[in-house]
């Protein structure tokens, strides 16, 4: 059971994505505790994959701060491909990667049988940790730490906190997954893309047409389950007070100027209610803002309450309401509100027969918008920001950086360089002669040692006692070089990965599992059974009769989105080439089912 701490005690992770290495780096400048990203296999993005070479150099770059790396290792995996992943591991742990996530219990059944390194062991979200029982299994298991489900409830959240020691993590911003994650066949059932393998291909996104029994038309060519982005900021105190650890956000596949800016805005959030909990000071040079950044209009899901999550119209960014056109002539139009914020190279869209269109401003003059394209937007049409040309080149070109706090301590011959983790180098200056203008040697001294640069250091204080003698200003720098990057020297060869403690088999919430399980090699299979629950059936991706399977189970419902909740109907969605799918609806729990 978790003690009740106070805001001052608390130290939480913000934990940010990366898809490749200059990513990684600038989510550490811009305030990540950790960073997770994947490998150059197994991971649940695909294509989202990375040397080890470059890993390698994340890991050197975050440690220095006291910033943990983790890697996703998180598909489910075939019998043969498990030795090529157990290799992988190895090498994540040579080279000191601080975790991996994982989704298959074939990993976890070579850790129990300790064939896999001491790593640090995370249940990702992919294994649908929803109840505190689920939790709870992983726990016993001796994990370190659980992914929980983006559908939790605020309360549902915190009775896991309160209820388990493992580390808890949640999501707190980006893209939702309609379905529970780890349980969605959709993308594999249509093409053979399988979510499961880090190979979907999003078919949530796509159009379709809610039917009735009858065949009449209940909504039409409409982006039916796609739901808006996730954004838990308004409840960052709450999630800290309930007992999260870390607070990640989604999106291994956005580019750097979305990490950058949503790192940014959480970094502030958290420092609002808890301690970071890695090292450095992040000086920023602009001010973060998640309206201006990829979304499709936010929704804190099932946080509080039930909501409207869905985006029906587009699963594309639709970005700020600037206005309504009030006039309108090809190549321009004019807007009824105040247009300054409006400039050059600035992204709009707007819809048009309900499809979203967009272009380019090319100027903005004499209070008419000048657009890119020859068009004519009718009047009363609402308009769009969806980029925010300034903004984002700015993100583009920031120098914000994390910087460690040094002092610099002059005295008995010797100066000490102590940051702010109290890591300490020293060098004797008694070899240097007596300055004959001691005064301007102090001032000298001191102006120097104030001049870190490109460093990873700042500094907040300069202490000198007693007669400096006389340094030329070129020793002066080099000496200061040469103590910052033994400091930082130090700080890598002292860091400290934590290891994982050994797993054991514990009895599984279940007596029976079915494909639901993802269970696709002997490993896994073994793990259940050896965890006292029988194995029915192998994952879906191996199945040869599908019909009648589930699909998708999704907390957004279709019923409640159409105000149908007490109608007894059968609703059936048709995709664009016109396959039909049956939609069934366990009202106890409020979830709707997608099957095959």
């Amino acid at each position: 059971m978790r003690q009740e701490k106070s805001k001052k005690q608390i130290k939480t992770e913000l934990l940010s994505p990366a898809k490749d290495k200059e990513t990684a780096i600038a989510a550490i400048d811009c305030g990540a505790d950790a960073v997770y990203i994947g490998a150059s296999a197994f991971g649940a993005r695909a294509v989202a994959s990375n040397s080890l070479e470059d890993i390698e150099e994340v890991v050197k770059y975050a440690h220095k701060f006291n910033v943990k790396i983790n890697v996703a290792v998180n598909t489910i995996l075939k019998d043969e491909e498990l030795p090529e992943a157990v290799k992988l591991i190895e090498k994540l742990y040579k080279m000191g990667v601080d975790a991996i996530i994982v989704q298959d219990m074939g990993l976890i059944n070579l850790a129990v049988k300790k064939q896999l390194p001491p790593i640090v062991l995370h249940a990702s979200t992919q294994c649908d940790n929803r109840t505190l029982e689920k939790v709870k299994f992983f726990e016993e298991v001796g994990l370190s730490r659980a992914v929980l489900a983006r559908e939790l409830s605020l309360k549902e959240i915190k009775t896991i906190c309160e209820n388990t020691n493992i580390e808890i993590e949640t999501f707190i911003h980006g893209a939702l997954c309609v379905s529970y994650s780890g349980q969605c066949y959709l993308s594999c059932s249509i093409g053979g893309r399988s979510a499961n393998r880090g190979e979907c291909a999003q078919p949530c996104r796509k159009k379709y047409t809610l039917v009735d029994e009858c065949g009449n038309i209940l909504a039409q060519n409409k982006h039916l389950l796609s739901l808006k982005d996730f954004n838990a900021s308004k409840h960052i105190e709450e999630l800290v007070r309930a007992g999260v650890k870390s607070y990640k956000i989604e999106g291994r596949l956005k580019d750097i100027n979305y990490v950058r800016n949503v790192t940014g805005f959480y970094r502030k959030e958290l420092d609002k209610v808890s301690q970071k909990s890695s090292s450095g000071k992040i000086f920023f040079d602009f001010e973060p803002d998640i309206n201006k950044t990829f979304n499709r209009g936010y929704t804190d899901y099932f946080l509080e309450e039930r909501k409207k999550c869905f985006n029906f119209d587009s699963p594309k960014m639709i970005g700020e309401f600037v206005g309504l056109v009030k006039k309108s002539s090809l190549g321009w139009i004019e807007l009824d509100k105040n247009i300054q914020k409006l400039n050059s190279q600035d992204g709009i869209c707007y819809f048009e027969d309900d499809t979203l269109n967009g272009c380019l401003i090319n100027k903005v003059a004499d209070g008419k918008i000048y657009l890119n394209k020859n068009i004519k937007i009718k009047n009363g049409v609402k308009i769009y920001r969806n980029n925010d040309y300034i903004f984002e080149k700015h993100l583009s070109v920031t120098k914000t950086k994390r910087r460690l706090g040094v002092k610099f301590i002059y005295s008995n011959s010797t100066l000490r360089a102590i940051d702010e983790d109290s890591y300490e180098e020293c060098i004797n200056l008694e070899k240097y002669e007596k300055a004959k203008n001691p005064d301007k040697m102090k001032e000298n001294l001191k102006n120097q040692l104030e001049k870190t640069g490109d460093s990873d250091f700042y500094v907040n204080e300069i202490k000198i006692e007693g007669e400096v003698p006389f340094i030329p200003i070129s020793e002066i720098n080099k000496i200061r070089r040469e103590l910052l990057e033994s400091i930082i020297a130090k700080r890598l060869e002292l860091y400290k990965v934590e290891k994982q403690k050994d797993l054991k088999y514990v009895p599984y919430i279940k007596d029976s599992v079915d494909y639901r399980a993802n269970i696709y090699n002997k490993e896994a299979e073994e793990f259940y059974q050896k965890c006292g629950s029988s194995v029915k059936e192998r994952a879906f991706e191996g199945l040869v009769k599908r019909d009648g399977k589930e699909l998708m189970r999704t907390k957004h419902c279709l019923k409640y989105a159409f105000n149908l909740c007490k109608k007894p109907k059968k609703l059936y969605i048709v995709d664009e080439k016109g396959k039909k799918y049956k939609l069934g609806f366990d009202c106890k729990n409020c979830e709707m089912t997608v099957f095959e």
